[in-house]
């Protein structure tokens, strides 16, 4: 496939939020306030609109920030050129957009596609899939979807969404495997290990590690992630959580997490400038060595070889976050994900684009163009992974799914968390507090969405 021409930064924020209407306090459900949207599945299934009579038609697409990559953008102009329909991408910031989208959805207001993440509890409890999506079981390309990625997006055997992004990578520690080299250290496998590298890294006059709070999501990785932990000491937890038989509050290794965040900031781990820091130059600042480590995917060192051309990829190796010692690999079978609306007067042509999307130029396409992106959850999608990539995979035996996705009601309160997590940082929360208050926000979530554990 040639390549495309590229969105300018003026291209790009042209469509973003621009025309969206203010948004009030988040829901935790969506529920449209017109059940004439709501589509019966023999509606959903109709004959698909011949392809000339979509000519000239505009696809509405609402995503959070970091979930349309310009890769994809640069598919839409040729999707447009193949067919004839217009793909308008309407970018929101990402501490606005769960807050928008429900907003949207309950009005029933909502844009052709819209993006949210996956997960079997949220897009059930949260968004509303079987009443705001449509059934995309029956499309070409269903068939072609992982099978982990697609539980997480189906309800009752229904496939309600499509995967956007590349979920067998982890959030993990990237790491400047020279530095390491340099300086005689090795991957740590304990908390109190990874306090002994960071000591050094600062003893050499660098900071350990680039850490980004403005962003309000990037932050908030480090306890949901390593949570994975929790459930391998204790394998009923998880179970418990989900069913109202345990909560966060008073648990032991949560609590050791939260407190270990505050000790990697307090100890000068995170450098000065980690509250205003932005993720986007991640990949920069490890390039120039004065940061040795972050938290990023598996396609992190492709970034910062793009961001310094004589930094090889390669330099890049990675490790699980040992917080609270931990070393299980910390899955995630869910990620951003296009649904299509219920309500939508364009099904057809939002069809159409997610065809194109799930084809194997696509996906190649996406795979070649993205440097995060090593296999999307398709089985005509290539695979990227370098050997430092699968070295980094093989290193851990074990692995189990974060904490966000296998337990209930924790994923819509990521913004809540993040700012949780802030004020413990600046010492206006205690970690008790911080769980405290994640058990409320599940409690009223659990309640609205009337899960039966809740209202016994």
């Amino acid at each position: 496939m040639k390549n495309f021409k590229k969105f300018t930064a003026l291209g790009l924020a042209a469509i973003m939020i621009a025309g969206l209407a203010a948004c009030g306090s988040p829901k935790e459900t969506a529920n449209t306030a017109d059940d004439k949207q709501t589509q019966t599945p023999a509606e959903q299934t109709q004959a698909p609109a011949d392809s000339e009579a979509l000519t000239g038609a505009t696809v509405t697409l609402m995503a959070s920030q970091d979930w349309i990559q310009d890769a994809e953008m640069e598919l839409g102009e040729k999707f447009t050129e193949e067919t004839g329909i217009k793909i308008d991408y309407q970018i929101v910031p990402a501490d606005q957009y769960l807050s928008l989208l429900m907003t949207k959805l309950n009005t029933g207001e909502c844009t052709d596609i819209f993006c949210g993440q996956s997960g079997k509890f949220d897009i059930q409890t949260s968004f509303n899939v079987a009443k705001n999506a449509m059934d995309l079981s029956q499309e070409n390309w269903a068939k072609n979807v992982d099978k982990l990625a697609a539980d997480e997006l189906s309800i009752d055997g229904k496939l309600y969404g499509q995967p956007i992004q590349d979920v067998s990578a982890v959030w993990a520690v990237a790491y400047n495997k020279a530095i390491f080299e340099e300086l005689k250290l090795n991957i740590p496998t304990t908390y109190d290990e990874f306090k002994t590298v960071c000591d050094a890294i600062l003893a050499a006059g660098k900071t350990p590690i680039y850490e980004c709070v403005s962003d309000g999501w990037h932050h908030t990785l480090w306890f949901p992630e390593p949570a994975v932990q929790a459930g391998v000491l204790d394998s009923t937890l998880v179970d418990k959580l989900n069913n109202n038989e345990a909560v966060f509050e008073g648990n032991e290794t949560l609590l050791t997490i939260l407190n270990q965040i505050k000790d990697m900031a307090d100890s000068g781990y995170w450098g000065d400038n980690y509250m205003s820091n932005e993720y986007a130059n991640a990949a920069q600042n490890i390039a120039s060595g004065d940061y040795v480590m972050t938290l990023a995917n598996q396609g992190f060192g492709t970034e910062v070889n793009a961001a310094d051309p004589n930094f090889p990829e390669d330099n890049i190796g990675y490790f699980v976050m040992p917080l609270a010692d931990n070393q299980t690999l910390n899955m995630n079978p869910s990620g951003p994900s296009r649904f299509i609306y219920s309500g939508s007067e364009n099904a057809e042509a939002a069809k159409k684009y997610l065809e194109f999307m799930a084809s194997d130029e696509s996906l190649a396409y996406m795979t070649e163009n993205v440097a995060k992106f090593n296999k999307l959850p398709f089985s005509n999608a290539p695979s990227a992974y370098s050997e430092t990539v699968q070295e980094f995979y093989d290193r851990y035996s074990s692995s189990g799914t974060v904490f966000q996705t296998a337990v209930k009601y924790v994923n819509p309160q990521w913004t809540e968390m993040g700012n949780d997590i802030s004020a413990l940082l600046l010492g206006e929360v205690t970690p008790g507090e911080m769980l405290k208050n994640i058990d409320k926000l599940r409690t009223e979530q659990a309640v609205a969405a009337g899960d039966e554990a809740w209202n016994e």
